[in-house]
């Protein structure tokens, strides 16, 4: 009999405020069947014992905390971490987060966000476009199998960068239901407390990272409208997210006085997420441009009205379940105001939401990755024709 395949999945780029990056691997570090691979997992110290309750049949192996400086995590990376794996005899290395280890000779399996550091530049740093350009164009002409979140950014990355090395696997990030779902009476009840909101109370949600992409600044721009139109009867905006590098939004959202309407609550623990987004009047998410849109759905499975933008995957994810709009200040705010005036669309848009949302599943997204793990170059051809959905 065969041993299983071992395979080491680098989680190590995991922020210390679990976003995005971090529900994605812990979501499919949960979709794992048990013992369906020999499971190898490289993170920082103080995410060990949640990767261990996740997966508490993986074998963890712990690094320094030194590592969340990224210099020292990019050496480790590529000096370290291929040691590491041929010590314990490793098949697979799995980085999740564009960069993996050059000196690592056998199979290579890299996750690409998404392409916007191609499509849309400007609403990064330099810095950013050099780093991740210059990983991108690596793992597409190197690495034996990329995954990507949507078959948008699959189709963009091969518009933007030619035919890859090897296979390309589309897996549809997942949503963990027991934790987005429509929000109880005192799950909104404790929201409301802990952030000052009386039972009079009504808000427009946005959940990202405030960064140029997510348009935050014409959010601010529709809002203040809205605001000026209705006054004190005006839903409260509530932002939540990690502060990333947009300045200018930054700036503004710090300059806001307490009868702008608007609350910038920073990073929001994700048991707090159902009653933020399943409360609100929508969930406004302007991006111009997503990989996938993960709080899109995750949005949906809490029953929330989401606005959001055509752009790049956005209706890959929401289909008929979202409302789209242009993501100019002036499109915002009429699809907000529409929203607020029609209970019959709220309440029809939630139950399309809901549905909408069960389709997304990490025990999926688990499964085409253990295929992407499997597959060799040769499979490429037929991969990149049609860029599977796994």
């Amino acid at each position: 009999m065969s041993r299983r395949q071992r395979v080491l999945i680098d989680a190590t780029a995991m922020p210390a405020n679990h976003g995005g990056v971090a529900r994605y691997i812990y979501g499919v570090l949960e979709g794992f069947p048990p013992e369906s691979i020999d499971l190898f997992v490289a993170c920082q110290p103080d995410d060990a014992p949640t990767v261990a309750a996740v997966v508490p049949w993986a074998h963890i192996l712990k690094t320094s905390p030194a590592l969340r400086a990224r210099p020292l995590r990019m050496l480790w990376e590529q000096f370290v971490l291929p040691l590491r794996a041929v010590r314990h005899r490793i098949d697979v290395i799995h980085s999740p987060h564009y960069s993996y280890p050059l000196l690592w000779a056998r199979r290579r399996v890299v996750t690409l966000h998404d392409a916007t550091f191609f499509s849309h530049p400007l609403v990064h740093t330099s810095l950013k476009r050099l780093y991740f350009r210059g990983w991108i164009r690596r793992a597409w002409r190197s690495a034996d199998a990329i995954v990507t979140p949507s078959a948008a950014t699959a189709s963009e990355l091969s518009r933007y960068l030619g035919a890859p090395h090897g296979v390309v696997s589309v897996a549809h990030l997942g949503v963990n239901s027991s934790r987005f779902h429509p929000p109880t009476p005192d799950q909104l009840d404790d929201f409301r407390a802990d952030h000052g909101l009386d039972d009079t109370h009504d808000w427009f949600a946005f959940l990202g990272t405030i960064e140029p992409r997510k348009n935050v600044g014409s959010l601010l721009d529709a809002y203040a409208a809205i605001r000026s139109e209705l006054g004190e009867s005006a839903p409260r905006l509530l932002i939540a997210g990690a502060r990333g590098w947009d300045v200018e939004a930054i700036s503004r959202l710090d300059a806001m006085g307490a009868n702008s309407g608007v609350s910038s609550l920073g990073y929001v623990p994700v048991d707090h997420l159902a009653a933020l987004l399943g409360g609100a009047v929508a969930v406004v998410y302007p991006s111009f441009g997503e990989g996938f849109g993960l709080p899109v759905v995750e949005a949906m499975s809490c029953g929330a009205t989401v606005i959001t933008t055509r752009h790049l995957a956005i209706p890959e994810v929401g289909g008929d379940a979202v409302l789209y709009t242009e993501p100019d200040a002036a499109s915002l705010r009429e699809a907000m105001l529409n929203v607020l005036d029609d209970d019959a669309m709220r309440t029809d848009m939630s139950a399309r939401a809901i549905v909408r949302a069960t389709k997304f599943d990490w025990a999926a997204t688990a499964l085409a990755h253990l295929r992407a793990y499997e597959k060799t170059p040769s499979d490429a051809a037929a991969a990149v024709a049609g860029f599977e959905e796994s």
